[in-house]
């Protein structure tokens, strides 16, 4: 007599924002970025030297429903190394969430910490490495580890229909986790068709140095979110 066997219950886990989330800041894959995102958090800035730093990898943040994905470069080392959210707590965020705000997507204009009340409004941010960087410089291998990640986070973003890459450095993280071919070149508000379906839109990246030599200006970034929400609101 053959006995029947139960049925195996196992079923694979379904993945969320949350768990992509949960597995983010418990990241410890690359020793060069766990050694200066924890050595910066208790060197601290001057500044900030009576603050507890985050001095962990920073996740994305948004709305789940988001039709615009925002990726720029990595965390900040006195930013969202500090405060634990993306583009929180320095010079980008501000430029980045006041055109963000000006353009319908955040419920304010300003980023300065995790409980400071920012929602956006159909529009996810994230960065293409999570863990702040020697000298804003990630290595290759870096980057190639933070990847699955930003794939999750992309996959579970169904109503996706604008990616904005700020900088050359998301540029060629997106175009290459896409297969972009052929790819263009990159320049503010240059756009490109995404074999997905989403429409890939270029911005300089708000960072001191380009703010303050005046490469991007706050109409210039406006133009490329009011252009975004243009798109996504098709």
């Amino acid at each position: 007599m053959v006995r029947a066997t139960a049925r195996s219950t196992y079923r694979e886990p379904i993945d969320s924002l949350p768990l992509v989330t949960a597995e983010i800041v418990d990241c410890f894959a690359c020793p060069r970025l766990v050694a200066w995102r924890e050595k910066v958090a208790v060197e601290k800035r001057a500044s900030f030297s009576d603050e507890e730093y985050w001095g962990r990898p920073a996740p994305g943040f948004g709305d789940p429903a988001a039709r615009v994905l925002v990726v720029g470069l990595a965390p900040a080392a006195h930013g969202a190394n500090r405060t634990g959210r993306v583009f929180t707590g320095d010079r980008s965020g501000d430029w980045l969430f006041r055109a963000m705000w000006r353009a319908g997507f955040a419920n304010q204009p300003h980023s300065v910490s995790r409980d400071d009340g920012l929602a956006l409004h159909g529009a996810y941010v994230a960065a293409a490495v999570r863990c702040a960087p020697p000298a804003n410089k990630p290595t290759p291998d870096e980057r190639d580890r933070c990847l699955p990640y930003l794939q999750r986070e992309w996959a579970l973003l169904t109503e996706l229909r604008v990616v904005v890459v700020l900088g050359s450095f998301a540029y060629q993280v997106v175009a290459g986790l896409v297969g972009l071919r052929p790819r263009p070149r990159f320049g503010h508000g240059v756009e490109a068709a995404l074999p997905d379906g989403t429409t890939l839109i270029c911005s300089y990246h708000p960072s001191q140095q380009n703010t303050f030599t005046g490469t991007l200006t706050e109409p210039m970034l406006d133009a490329v979110f009011e252009r975004a929400a243009q798109i996504s609101n098709r």
